[in-house]
């Protein structure tokens, strides 16, 4: 006789499952990690606490091993230069590129992603993120069975670029975790209310994820159709979050005492710091909150309401709802078309960032599971699906590729292969051609941006395909293929397809691309759009213009008894007319000049073809027919 398993109401058939899969919230200012166990999703604590939330803090002391969570915290105040908090906003940038302000001395070069300067020596931002991993992987390892975790869903902000997604990979490696992907954090959100939420009448909704967590803020739209969700469109700042509004309402503090900034120490602005937030969260439940602050031998009381902190907070706030703008026109949406706007974040408990969004989207928005968890929770659905298979669940998930990404085409042109918001997994393939006669290698220069031309964009990586036989310009076929996986990973290919010789790049570029950059090329797409277009179109009948030359010459060269002595300087004369106007950049111009030599071109190329045609003919009779 066998034993029949048992499953409890509303739980999973297979309670006793020995696989699991782990859903990692990387946070800036906090992380978590949860879990999928009797078939629901559920946010793991620590061993000696009921809290769920583990500060992404370390503090690397002269002296022991590193402290990470909350006994780093306690550091904070007294040793803020050893004690790196935030470590996520340093992922994958270059140290140019790290514009905020920070307590610590970094290391490096300027174009490379910096070390921080401790007690212990330098550390990377990415030693520091791998600790904090450790921390929850050993977290989870302490709850679950030995030998049980099979990999971890790992989420990332949305606009994080390949190299700050590389960097999260890289730290996870450090940490002695299998990356089964990366997600982003709005559609873990996504995940995790698709998960619970019952079905409309209506066959297509759409969401807006907003998600302002400690450092970083992103913002998706969502279309959830038949089972479905697809990501509509993506933005984001990777340095803009809660952290900005307590130093905003930090700055607001030091002036009620009237003291220089520049005068507070950085023990004393730490101090400050942790006030602030603490005041900040308590009008999450009051209306207002009394303030008793000492700084500089200065001391000032008085009351916080919420309507100062909306006014503090108004630059954030602001920013975060342009970007909100730019994706609905992304999306090709209004506020009216949304049928939930979903809070993400611990930032979003803030009744002054609730009213705001309110305000701005005619709509109360949508907070039904913790803003702190549902990143987790939904990271764990995935994770339990890929490890487990999950056939129950008929979820399907489509992220996107949040800039637009093509190659370098003739005259310094940009060929988009795959256009922004994107969904992905996404393959693409295009064919091109050589440009000169015998040409027997190509260079593929990989760029990524909204512009026209290359100058414009940002540089990816670029390699050479060799071994292209040597034919007439424009026979040769080489098929470029761009594929991004579900890890947003970028792979460039080129293959001949006569020889079948290739060459492929994987594109990790050099760290890191900034948020200020992702934002100026989003802009710069639109602001320069119609200049854009004038450019390309003047560099097109450009290359084209010198194409036709190029062949006319070939021609000429092999083909010049065909036609009289007249003809042949009258095409000449005519060649050299366009050969003189594409010294200039006046369009009108140049498209009159390639108007008078047509009327040759197209003369010339008659004769060619019908020598061609009697050639092919000559001792053919009707039998053969």
């Amino acid at each position: 006789m066998s034993l029949l398993q048992i499953a409890e109401p509303n739980q999973s058939a297979q309670p006793h499952q020995h696989r699991f899969g782990l859903g990692i919230d990387l946070g800036t200012t906090r992380s978590l990690v949860a879990v999928v166990r009797s078939g629901k999703a559920q946010v793991l604590q620590a061993d000696t606490t009921s809290d769920t939330l583990l500060p992404s803090v370390v503090y690397y002391p002269s002296a022991g091993k590193p402290l990470v969570g909350y006994d780093a915290l306690t550091h904070l105040a007294d040793d803020p230069k050893n004690t790196i908090v935030s470590a996520k906003r340093f992922m994958g940038r270059s140290q140019a590129d790290i514009k905020f302000s920070h307590p610590y001395e970094l290391s490096g070069s300027e174009d490379a992603m910096p070390a921080f300067v401790t007690a212990q020596g330098e550390v990377s931002p990415v030693e520091v993120s791998a600790r904090i991993l450790a921390a929850l992987e050993q977290r989870a390892a302490s709850a679950l069975p030995d030998d049980s975790i099979q990999g971890a869903v790992i989420t990332v902000p949305a606009y994080f670029d390949e190299a700050q997604r590389q960097a999260t990979k890289d730290a996870a490696q450090a940490a002695g975790i299998n990356v089964l992907r990366l997600l982003n954090e709005p559609t873990a959100a996504a995940v995790a209310y698709g998960l619970d939420q019952p079905n409309t009448d209506k066959s297509e909704n759409y969401y807006l994820i907003y998600d302002l967590g400690g450092g970083t803020f992103d913002v998706s739209i969502l279309k959830l159709s038949d089972g479905v969700f697809e990501v509509l469109a993506t933005g984001g700042n990777s340095a803009l979050g809660g952290d900005d509004i307590d130093r905003l309402l930090t700055n607001w503090l030091i002036k009620q005492l009237n003291i220089d900034p520049k005068d507070v120490s950085l023990h004393d602005k730490s101090i400050l710091a942790q006030q602030a937030k603490s005041y900040k969260q308590a009008l999450t439940d009051a209306e207002q909150v009394d303030i008793d602050i000492v700084v500089n031998e200065r001391s000032f009381r008085g009351v916080l309401r919420r309507d100062d902190l909306i006014t503090i907070a108004e630059p954030v706030s602001r920013r975060t709802l342009s970007v909100c703008e730019q994706v609905l026109r992304d999306a090709k949406l209004s506020a009216a078309d949304l049928d939930e706007v979903i809070l993400v974040g611990g930032s979003t408990r803030m009744p002054a960032i609730q009213q705001v969004v309110a305000d701005f989207f005619a709509k109360e928005p949508l907070c039904r599971l913790n803003p702190d968890e549902v990143v987790a929770l939904g990271a764990a659905q995935t994770a339990h699906q890929l490890v487990n298979g999950d056939s129950d669940n008929s979820l399907l998930l489509l992220d996107v590729t949040p800039l637009s990404l093509g190659l370098e085409t003739m005259g310094g042109l940009v060929e988009v292969l795959i256009p922004r918001n994107t969904p992905i997994p996404v393959k693409k393939r295009q064919v091109f051609t050589t440009y000169q006669d015998g040409q027997t290698g190509m260079v593929i220069h990989v760029v990524q941006g909204e512009r026209e031309t290359v100058d414009n964009c940002l540089s990816l990586g670029r390699f050479e395909l060799y071994g292209i036989p040597p034919m007439k310009a424009g026979f040769a076929r080489i098929e470029v293929t761009f594929s991004i996986d579900a890890n947003g990973q970028l792979t460039v290919s080129a293959q001949e397809t006569t020889t079948k010789t290739e060459s492929k790049i994987e594109i990790v570029p050099s760290y890191g691309l900034s948020d200020e950059q992702k934002e100026q090329l989003l802009i710069a797409g639109f602001k320069y759009a119609e200049e854009d277009k004038n450019a390309r179109s003047l560099i097109e009948t450009k290359v084209e213009a010198e194409r036709e030359l190029l062949a006319l010459q070939s021609a000429l060269n092999e083909f010049a008894a065909l036609i009289t002595p007249e003809e042949q300087q009258s095409l000449t004369v005519s060649m050299q007319a366009l050969q003189t106007a594409l010294s200039t950049d006046d369009l009108t111009v140049i498209e009159s000049a390639q108007g008078k030599l047509k009327p040759h071109s197209d003369a010339f190329a008659a004769r060619i073809m019908n020598q061609s045609v009697k050639a092919s003919m000559s001792g053919t009779s009707a039998q053969d027919w």
